[in-house]
């Protein structure tokens, strides 16, 4: 016992009784001065900061990113040079689920990556899918409204989400994914990882390229059915959780695959598709991808809350040789992740330490919430403007883009005209064999249950343009095993 601290208030003063509360007399109430019982309730009152909007429920840890591969003629980002080592924290996530939600639910998991380059923080911020919902940041917030509860019932809503689905045709290639075997996977050591949007790449002679990220699961793809799910769930909510944490506890690192597809900046003009639209993938026969790397996850984090909870990631963290894209969605998302985080953690969330870079850090933001070190770091409290005469930090020259080709006038284009929203889903279904297509039909006509029949009529037509066999194997599982029988409404009516 004489080895042990002494438990403190968070100021520093011993506590003398951490088991009784201060009362007058052993029977009387209680005393406002026990400042250690109010401390406690208030601190218990703020213990749970907001859950994020999405991707709530989460699991990760740490580990490293080893450069194996030579892309060197495409960019200057020194954590993607031959040999280079770099520390990271992986965060997985499903998309839709609070954080009390079960893990083994059919859903999008996240995969977003910080990696502490000595450069500053790189953040990939993507899925285990390639593709998304949506192409129009416009539609992020309706979409995934869908996928949370019904303001009346305060349940999830199967209408909402095939309504919003059967009208949004884009969605298409993600849905199809969703409702496929890997729509539920046993945990996250089995999944592939995608960044997702498309990203660019810039050299030192000011070349760009557009690239797109993957990371290929070396522990193979395992995978749950409904009926699987439903039994697991019954026995616990945790199972990723479980099997990720234990995992790595026994010393069983899973790895990855690291992958680009590295498309020349001028080919984005003559593709047949948009390169830049998050619905589509680029086809490997045209873009290969480059195995460039091992990522290998091989550390829990000490505590959940402080390591997991409080990781924030954004696509706004970029370093040199590495940059955005003309893609809608992550420049939309290039804003609302970080603004997300100054709402969830504080304005200087990145303070943090999960959060804080490995290199030295200086800047001129002031004061806020969360402001621990007075903004900059100059060890001038003169230097709190910039330009200065005081030594404070100045710009790098050097970490200047090239510059990006854009052209066009400025004005709200329908995505919808002219896009082919059927070959890739088309390409992806003929893919699958009939196993795969059966299990399909089934978890999708088990997700439309109770959804009116204008609506199930209307997201079997986009079936139908996929693949007439899309269709029919939906609609037969539909009157098989529910009893569905076409509706004659129409959506116009």
């Amino acid at each position: 016992m004489a080895d042990r601290p002494t438990m403190t208030t968070s100021a520093g003063s011993p506590i003398p009784d951490n088991q009784n509360s201060l009362s007058a007399g052993e029977r009387g109430p209680l005393l406002l001065q026990d400042y250690q019982l109010i401390e406690k309730l208030a601190h218990q009152n703020r213990e749970r900061i907001p859950e994020r909007a999405v991707h709530a429920k989460g699991w990760g840890a740490y580990g490293t990113l080893k450069i194996t591969g030579d892309i060197s003629r495409y960019t200057k980002a020194k954590a993607l040079q031959p040999g280079t080592e770099t520390p990271l924290i992986l965060r997985f996530s499903t998309v839709a689920g609070e954080q009390g939600a079960a893990d083994a639910e059919r859903d999008v998991r996240g995969f977003a990556i910080k990696f502490y380059t000595e450069e500053g923080n790189w953040d990939l911020v993507g899925n285990n899918t390639p593709v998304f919902f949506v192409r129009d940041p416009v539609k992020f917030p309706d979409f995934i409204h869908t996928q949370k509860r019904h303001p009346r019932t305060n349940m999830r809503s199967a209408t909402a989400m095939w309504d919003f689905w059967s009208l949004s045709p884009e969605s298409l290639h993600q849905v199809t994914i969703l409702m496929s075997d890997r729509g539920l996977p046993t945990d996250v050591r089995h999944i592939n990882g995608y960044g997702s949007h498309t990203y660019s790449f810039w050299n030192d002679a000011g070349e760009r390229y557009w690239v797109k990220f993957h990371f290929k699961t070396q522990q193979g793809h395992k995978h749950w059915t409904n009926e699987e799910a439903e039994t697991v769930i019954g026995k616990t909510r945790e199972s990723t959780q479980e099997d990720l944490f234990n995992a790595l506890e026994a010393g069983e690192y899973p790895r990855w695959t690291v992958q680009v597809q590295i498309m020349p900046e001028l080919d984005a003009e003559k593709t047949t598709y948009n390169p830049f639209d998050l619905t589509k993938v680029w086809p490997h026969a045209e873009y290969p991808p480059i195995d460039i790397g091992v990522m290998e996850l091989n550390r829990n984090p000490d505590n959940y809350f402080t390591e997991i909870e409080n990781a924030a990631f954004s696509p706004s963290n970029i370093v040199p040789g590495i940059g955005y894209s003309p893609d809608k969605m992550l420049q939309a998302r290039v804003f609302s992740y970080a603004d997300a985080h100054r709402h969830r953690l504080g304005t200087h969330y990145e303070n943090i330490p999960v959060n804080a870079p490995k290199c030295p850090v200086h800047h001129y933001h002031r004061d806020g919430q969360m402001n621990t070190h007075g903004g900059i770091k100059t060890g001038n409290p003169d230097a709190y403007y910039e330009p200065n005469s005081f030594n404070g930090p100045v710009e790098q020259p050097a970490a200047k883009e090239p510059p990006l080709r854009i052209s066009g006038d400025a004005a709200r284009y329908n995505h919808r005209i002219g896009n082919d929203d059927y070959s890739q889903p088309r390409a992806l279904f003929n893919l699958f064999d009939a196993g795969q297509k059966q299990r399909l039909f089934s978890n999708i006509a088990a997700a439309m249950g109770g959804v009116p029949g204008f609506i199930v009529e209307r997201q079997l037509a986009h079936f139908r343009q996929v693949h007439p066999d899309y269709e029919a194997g939906v609609r037969a599982v539909l009157k098989a095993a529910h009893g569905y029988q076409a509706d004659t409404i129409s959506a116009a009516e």
